[in-house]
């Protein structure tokens, strides 16, 4: 599947399944098989596509696939014109594909500083972190079983991203121990799932060494302002046009949206 012609028509398939809205009964082509697949596929979607990209989710590869993998996590680009400012209270309207797949994720999310081409560790990324905000990803694929194919097929389209948006941040977030602070995820008023940060791997830091030494391999910069969604803490809580999802962070610090079909 390693033919660049085949590459560049499955993103290209995917490409205009997002401009026009057209659910995917079938993934467009032959599936990718590894991690170096599927990110072939999406670096040719983002040449493609050409809007500018203003941040990176990153999400788990479950335990099962890890080693046929040889990854932990996979990454996809949030574009610059899908990161939304929910910090002073506002409920950003998310557009999601309908029919397809549709899902929020309370995440912690991480903006790069300077990065540079210095080696880090999991203590010494903090150094590159300029500020840590809570937040709500939202993922979204025309492609109805982008999640029960793989990590691989997930991440070639995407990593199934839809939009981020900007909650408030966490005030002392060095000295504070992200790694246990509760986080709750509501779908329509209704409490979907708790939980905190001690099950993600290495946590969120964990998260931006990853996405570092990804980007590095495949020779993708780090601009300054670059946003890291984390990782879904509560879990992955399918929604559909119409409803709302808020997540409520340390008990007080809340992120609202609503869900529209695009």
């Amino acid at each position: 599947m390693a033919e660049t012609l085949e590459i560049d028509k499955i993103a290209g398939a995917l490409i205009d399944a997002r401009a026009l809205k057209t659910p995917l009964t079938l993934y467009p082509g032959p599936m990718p098989q590894t991690m170096a697949e599927a990110y072939a596929i999406q670096d040719a979607a983002i040449a493609l596509d050409g809007r500018r990209i203003g941040g990176w989710k990153v999400g788990r590869i479950p335990d099962a696939l890890v080693e046929r993998f040889g990854e932990n996590r996979l990454t996809g680009p949030i574009f610059d014109d899908e990161i939304f400012d929910g910090s002073a209270g506002s409920a950003p309207s998310m557009p999601v594909y309908s029919p397809g797949f549709a899902a929020a994720e309370a995440e912690v999310l991480l903006c790069f500083g300077e990065v540079g081409a210095r080696d880090y560790d999991i203590d010494s990324v903090k150094d590159c972190i300029a500020q840590v905000r809570t937040g709500i990803e939202i993922a979204s694929s025309p492609f109805p079983e982008i999640n029960l194919h793989g990590p691989a097929v997930t991440a070639s389209d995407y990593g199934n991203n839809k939009g981020l948006i900007l909650g408030p941040a966490i005030p002392g977030w060095r000295d504070a121990e992200l790694i246990r602070m509760p986080v709750e995820m509501f779908v329509d008023g209704q409490c979907v799932g708790a939980a905190t940060m001690e099950a993600m791997l290495d946590g969120p830091f964990g998260s931006a060494l990853f996405l570092i030494r990804t980007l590095r391999a495949r020779g993708i910069a780090i601009p300054p302002g670059t946003w890291v969604s984390a990782g879904a803490i509560t879990g992955i809580h399918e929604v559909k046009a119409g409803q709302t999802a808020h997540a409520v962070f340390n008990h007080d610090i809340r992120v609202n949206c609503s869900i529209r079909s695009i």
